[in-house]
């Protein structure tokens, strides 16, 4: 039993902080692992976290101690969280995404360009005979809705809950990585359609949570059979105070939304961090769906960090103190981890384990025949294979999931092609018209041309 690895982060001093108040900090380092803060009062507090990363700390530092040993983690198949918290400004989205995601020096990474640089060295570097294959998913949560950011079609997954997979997010889309320059263009894709607004606190504020979910699916070759780890980056939006950041409009229903989800994911730590031992607490996983899609690891199931970013400025003291209040609770959380379906398979006699995509196909597909007609299957059996979609054929509750993913992916394909065929509509009726616009004039003219010479006849 292990308890949540908590770290904080003290970013540089931003350009209004220091028209502001100067070089002043509020912060006093003791040591690596704790620090005095003092609040707008000068009242001194102490705080002692797993480590602390001051002002000029190194990237590589932060994912070396807080993340490698869950992306290690991922690929012996045990599940992990990695989730940043903070006030809006405090260095969340940079310590996640670094400074730009297409143009960076490697020195400035972030830590989901090392996550995966980490997860394709690891499976490089393997000396076991095994197959990797590594999917992203990519969403957000925005005013309480789970939008895919692959697809914006998709804008109100719904959370469902598997005893396999754990919780999951039922229909959104998966990309395969099959290097780290892919899951840049994946990456980048996704970033752009995320929701962010601009704030006096931050020029470019996000939104909404979002989420980063990588499923590490390894075939044991030699023991023919297979096992998963999903790892979980967690891009929190901030928190925030109105009278600070000018919220109006809709950046102000969206800082409401925000601050309620956030009070919900303490809420929850404060019930599982304040529970007497042996009396049943209720936990309000399901009150947010960011604590419903969390529910894995703040329950204790998987591998989990929390990154408390915070402004080291005397001007951001109370928010820096509510931030690392959050993460001292957050350090109580105990851990059982264990290995994803490697264990469920050896203690389930009854799991068939397939060797192959082939038979794995086959076998969902005979337990389709039984409900549907002979035309829908040898469609789904045709987009099984172009998609490539895992899933436990013994549980009906996943074949129905994936049965609504494939009507999903079938649908939005077929949008698609109707949009282009509006484009294409509409170009034609366009060069229709203006065909039409030239025929008339050409008629005109000729019959100008046909008047005149007339004229001259006569």
């Amino acid at each position: 039993m292990s308890h949540m690895k908590v770290c904080v982060l003290f970013r540089p001093l931003n350009s209004k902080e220091l028209s502001e108040f100067g070089d002043a900090v509020s912060v006093q380092g003791i040591n690596s692992e704790a620090f005095i803060i003092k609040d707008e009062k000068e009242q001194e507090f102490d705080f002692s976290f797993d480590r602390v990363f001051y002002q000029g700390s190194e990237q590589a530092d932060i994912y070396e101690f807080l993340a490698l040993p869950i992306v290690q983690g991922a690929l012996d198949a045990i599940n992990g969280t990695i989730i940043t918290y903070g006030q809006t400004g405090a260095g969340k989205t940079y310590s996640m995404e670094g400074p730009s995601i297409v143009d960076c020096e490697s020195k400035k990474k972030g830590l989901l360009q090392r996550v995966v640089d980490g997860l394709f060295e690891a499976i490089l570097n393997s000396e076991k005979p095994n197959k990797y294959t590594i999917k992203l998913s990519m969403v957000e949560i925005y005013m309480e809705k789970v939008r895919d950011l692959f697809d914006l079609s998709k804008d109100n997954i719904q959370i469902k809950e598997s005893k396999v997979h754990g919780i999951i997010l039922n229909g959104a889309t998966e990309v395969r990585l099959i290097s780290t320059h892919s899951f840049t263009f994946f990456l980048k894709t996704g970033i752009a359609n995320r929701a962010v607004g601009e704030t006096q606190m931050n020029m470019s504020s996000s939104r909404s949570h979002c989420l980063y979910i990588f499923t590490v699916h390894q075939d044991l070759i030699k023991d023919r059979r297979s096992k998963f780890g999903k790892l979980i980056l967690v891009d929190l939006a901030g928190s925030e105070k109105v009278e600070k950041t000018g919220a109006e409009g809709k950046i102000l229903e969206e800082a409401k939304t925000i601050n309620q989800s956030l009070t919900v994911l303490g809420k929850v730590i404060n019930a599982m961090t304040s529970s007497t031992p042996g009396k049943p607490t209720h936990i309000p996983y399901r009150d947010s769906k960011l604590t419903r899609i969390l529910q894995d690891a703040l329950g204790g199931y998987s591998q989990a960090a929390l990154l408390c970013c915070c402004s080291p400025s005397p001007s951001n003291s109370s928010e820096s103190l509510s931030t690392l209040r959050f993460g001292a609770r957050a350090k109580h959380i105990k851990a059982s981890v264990h290995v994803s379906c490697k264990e469920d398979l050896d203690n389930n006699k009854d799991v068939t384990v397939y060797t192959n995509v082939d038979e794995y196909r086959e076998r969902i597909l005979a337990k389709l025949r039984e409900r549907m007609t002979a035309e829908d299957v040898q469609l789904l059996e045709e987009l099984f294979v172009l998609e490539g979609i895992f899933f436990d054929p013994n549980s009906v509750e996943e074949m129905e999931a994936a049965y609504k993913d494939v009507t999903s992916r079938t649908i939005s394909s077929f949008r698609k092609a109707v949009e282009e065929l509006s484009t294409v509509l509409e170009k034609i009726k366009w060069e229709n018209a203006a065909l039409k616009a030239r025929l008339k004039a050409s008629e005109e003219f000729y019959q100008h041309q046909l008047e005149r010479s007339l004229c001259l006849i006569l």
